[in-house]
């Protein structure tokens, strides 16, 4: 099996938002019958605009012509702190790996190359939500839980 790892540009805009579609469907265990349109939509045109300024890189994984996986990273600014002086953070998503593809080592290579476009990025905050499928492979490479996080629950906006 050779694997190519790709950088994706804009010309994978739908390939992109697709796999999106199977990561959130996967991790938030939603059959074909939800509706994603406004999910598919947003995703697309997020990353349109993020591809272009350069705000979001992605992975994708092929074997020959066949979907193997994908990674992406998305870059942004909070105010600097003692800790990032820059305020620049990272935040790894949208990992997934095709079932015939699982325990291959694909999303720690993927997992990889996204740290180090961050690195080479100048950016030292690299953060991710990890499922309890991806907590291992992100352990392993030395993510570590946080402390200090919180979150106020509210989920979608009501329509």
């Amino acid at each position: 099996m050779e694997l190519l790892y790709r950088k994706a540009g804009i010309r994978d805009l739908d390939m992109l938002t697709e796999t999106r579609i199977q990561v959130l469907r996967a991790a938030n265990h939603l059959d074909e019958t939800v509706d994603m349109s406004k999910v598919r939509q947003e995703s697309y045109d997020y990353y349109a605009q993020a591809l272009r300024d350069g705000t979001h890189t992605a992975y994708l994984v092929f074997d020959g012509d066949r979907f193997a996986g994908a990674g992406g990273v998305s870059f942004y600014r909070v105010m600097p702190t003692c800790h990032n002086p820059t305020g620049w953070k990272a935040y790894i998503m949208n990992m997934y790996t095709h079932p015939d593809y699982r325990r291959q080592g694909i999303a720690y290579h993927t997992l990889d190359l996204l740290v180090k476009e961050a690195r080479r990025a100048g950016i030292p905050f690299i953060t991710l939500e990890a499922t309890s499928m991806g907590r291992p492979l992100y352990e392993k490479y030395g993510f570590v839980g946080m402390r200090d996080e919180m979150e106020l629950p509210g989920g979608a906006l009501d329509a």
